[in-house]
């Protein structure tokens, strides 16, 4: 990750750009969905929304909406601030059978920015390493961001990563506490637990948790 920070720091938030174009992507290494989520979406813990609209900001490659779309058969919308993993996502797509049209729209946007009608907004939404990407300071504006495009009643799914101290980012430190403080009252925490099925790398150093706007 040493060569991602010095692009993150050299240019801000293009330095994610700069490193999808450069090939330095440390973070797609796995190629897949991450095996907490295909568990937890899999399993019988929690009762999903099979209808609606579901979001994954920072999508990066597209692994976890397209799965959350062909899994839960929600309407699914990935958005990335850089244009080359948004390219990237899309020729997934068409590698991908069995999908409709539509399913799955991939959008080059700024989360920050990013907003639906009322009527439109997520009854899902899925952060993994996307938290952890943006500086610390801008840690209440995820909050409010979540707070605005998830309906009550929809769930956010945070794969919490990584645990373990680093003394620079990006990735920067987080605790499930940090969530909890960006996102604010109006939430029931419905599962919270260290993942029985991590990749052996992120063994000890990542967290499940689902919360449900009220």
């Amino acid at each position: 990750m040493a060569t991602v920070r010095q692009l993150i720091h050299e240019n801000s938030e293009k330095g994610w750009e700069k490193a999808w174009d450069m090939n330095v992507t440390p973070w797609d290494v796995l190629g897949s969905v991450q095996p907490p989520l295909r568990s937890l979406l899999l399993g019988t813990e929690q009762d999903w929304p099979r209808n609606g609209r579901a979001l994954v900001p920072g999508c990066g490659r597209g692994y976890d909406p397209i799965f959350i779309a062909t899994t839960l058969n929600l309407n699914t919308v990935a958005v990335d601030i850089s244009p080359t993993a948004i390219q990237a996502a899309k020729e997934l797509l068409t590698k991908t059978p069995g999908i409709p049209v539509g399913k799955v729209i991939f959008q080059e946007t700024d989360f920050f920015s990013f907003s639906v009608p009322e009527n439109e907004r997520f009854i899902l939404i899925y952060d993994y390493t996307f938290f952890v990407a943006i500086p610390p300071v801008k840690r209440s504006d995820w909050g409010r961001q979540m707070n605005s495009l998830i309906k009550p009643g929809g769930y956010l799914i945070a794969l919490v990563y990584p645990l373990t101290a680093t003394d620079d980012g990006p990735p920067f430190s987080v605790q499930p506490e940090h969530y909890h403080e960006a996102l604010g009252d109006g939430w029931t925490t419905v599962i919270a637990r260290t993942p029985e099925d991590s990749i052996s790398s992120h063994i000890g150093r990542e967290y499940l948790i689902v919360w449900q706007k009220e």
